[in-house]
């Protein structure tokens, strides 16, 4: 049986600096990428020409709040998965935020486990997923571990590895190119040469020789995963 997964890249909207830096600090340290925008009007307009996997959105931001920000963004027909953030518990906030397009709610204060599971679900729930495993034959991937095994033995994945497994897996059969990998692993802080993904794909494709995983370079193109029988 085999499960897609897409690894996370999420924008963080939230104007406390001490949330806004511990959930940097849980996500990132899950392996996915996270930026981080403080003022509404800047996170809208950088909705408008960049893509993310998830939306974390407090609602009480400077520029323009949250509310605004999720009207802003399905007004023009963005889909991201929202999950929004507040300190507001009264039955009417919550609808309001559901009414404007939001497809999760959280009140603070919350557990930032909860909170990875939930943009975890968002991603799964809109890639028509279920599970946070992936299995093929004696090969298996456990998104939520963070681990992969091959005929029982672990393969002592590095994060930027698991970063690659995961999107690899959730493009499978699909050309992505250097740039294409390196936007959806790094965050805009980060500043990652195009020789630095090939050296982890090289890792990464030492450590699963022999399984059914097998990632292709397509000269002047980029690379593709697929599933081999057998």
């Amino acid at each position: 049986m085999v499960y897609g997964f897409v690894v996370m890249r999420i924008l963080l909207v939230e104007d406390n600096q001490d949330l806004a830096d511990a959930i940097r600090e849980r996500i990132g340290a899950e392996g996915h990428a996270i930026d981080l925008e403080t003022n509404g009007a800047e996170a809208e307009a950088l909705l408008r020409h960049a893509s993310f996997d998830v939306v974390i959105l407090d609602i009480n931001l400077p520029g323009m709040n949250g509310y605004e920000v999720l009207r802003a963004m399905r007004g023009r027909g963005d889909r991201t998965p929202a999950l929004v953030l507040t300190a507001r518990s009264e039955i009417d906030d919550r609808i309001t935020g559901l009414d404007v397009g939001a497809d999760d709610y959280m009140v603070k204060p919350f557990d930032l486990r909860e909170l990875s599971a939930r943009c975890r679900a968002l991603v799964r729930r809109r890639s028509g997923e279920a599970s946070n495993r992936f299995v093929q034959g004696a090969f298996e991937f456990d998104r939520g571990a963070r681990r992969a095994t091959f005929n029982g033995v672990d393969l002592e994945l590095r994060q930027r590895e698991v970063q690659l497994l995961e999107l690899f897996l959730g493009s499978l059969d699909r050309v992505l190119t250097k740039e294409d990998v390196a936007d959806r692993i790094y965050t805009f802080d980060e500043t990652p040469t195009l020789n630095a993904v090939e050296q982890t794909l090289t890792r990464l494709r030492r450590k699963l020789e022999g399984t059914p995983i097998h990632i292709r370079t397509i000269r002047g193109l980029g690379y593709i995963a697929n599933v081999r029988d057998g």
